[in-house]
């Protein structure tokens, strides 16, 4: 039932009015070989990224800025950047990124000035700091909202790719609960085909799940 209700959460995740949309950060992805993987990236994380920084008391417009900050500060690193899970994972350097750029949004508005640069001390500073005690609620936003995320992620990819009819079913039987009775009455189709469909998407899920966890960075970053 917990990832059913999962599955169901992820699944209006993607509402348009939360999707920043900023033309600087796709103008500036375009600048980076291999677009359409760094594409996939944003939209794999925006939401947990835009999320994050709402829950931390953060405008819309601020959360905005917070998620193209960190994609792009992602963007800037790539090339340096060797991903080590024996040193601690991608959801926490991810999250210590999101974290510094907040702590930036705020620090801003505190001071009252739009233009003044933000980086008091450098990234790589910023990185191997420890994050302080009192941010103990972003951490527990990020650990509830991470799972989730990733579900939304992988059902938006599994959508696109198995027929229309097939995930109809899906939605309306995992996602939305519709008893299967009702199902069959409503698609004018048989028991065997929902649970055929059932399989065959669930399935693709969790295979989409394990590669965002696999691979939780573009394949192919700029060199």
């Amino acid at each position: 039932m917990e990832r059913d209700w999962t599955m169901r959460e992820a699944a209006t995740a993607s509402a348009p009015e939360l999707i920043p949309t900023r033309n600087s950060l796709l103008g500036r992805l375009k600048d980076w070989e291999d677009e359409a993987s760094w594409r996939d990236f944003f939209e794999t994380y925006w939401r947990l990224l835009y999320l994050s920084a709402i829950g931390s008391g953060l405008t819309d417009a601020e959360a905005q800025d917070v998620v193209q900050e960190t994609v792009i500060e992602v963007c800037r690193r790539m090339p340096q950047f060797q991903y080590q899970p024996e040193k601690g994972s991608f959801k926490s350097w991810l999250l210590k990124l999101t974290y510094w750029r907040i702590t930036d949004q705020l620090r801003r508005r505190q001071r009252g000035m739009e233009q003044v640069p933000l980086h008091l001390v450098s990234m790589d500073e910023q990185l191997e700091q420890e994050m302080p005690a009192a941010t103990q609620e972003i951490e527990g936003l990020w650990e509830s909202e991470w799972q989730r995320n990733l579900m939304a992620a992988a059902i938006q990819r599994v959508k696109s790719k198995v027929k229309a009819r097939h995930f109809q079913i899906f939605d309306l039987c995992v996602i939305q609960e519709w008893p299967i009775v009702q199902v069959i009455k409503t698609l004018k189709i048989n028991r065997g085909q929902v649970y055929l469909a059932k399989h065959r998407v669930g399935a693709q899920i969790k295979k989409e799940l394990q590669e965002l966890e696999r691979h939780p960075l573009p394949l192919n970053p700029r060199k």
